[in-house]
């Protein structure tokens, strides 16, 4: 995967967020903390699932500790991604 900008990550999380909880994406506030948006550990580990598919690698379990409101993990995962490409 090439890289992906923290807008590109934000968005792609967005929508997923948003499908997951039956909402429009433009209810989805980037900077609300995950544990407060109503997605139950299920959804949590199948949203998971779908970014490391995304992404093409495994994520660290801590990810969402450490980087818990979309717009943070966002940002982890474009720089996550740039390193990855840097290093390849």
């Amino acid at each position: 995967m090439g890289n992906i900008s923290t807008q590109e990550a934000q968005d792609w999380l967005i929508e997923k967020v948003a499908h997951r909880l039956g909402v429009e994406p433009s209810t989805v506030p980037p900077d609300q903390y995950f544990d407060e948006l109503d997605l139950d550990s299920t959804e949590a580990l199948i949203l998971a699932g779908e970014m490391e598919n995304w992404l093409g690698f495994e994520l660290q379990t801590t990810a969402l500790w450490y980087h818990p409101t979309i717009k943070d993990l966002a940002a982890h995962l474009a720089e996550e991604v740039a390193q990855r490409a840097t290093s390849a």
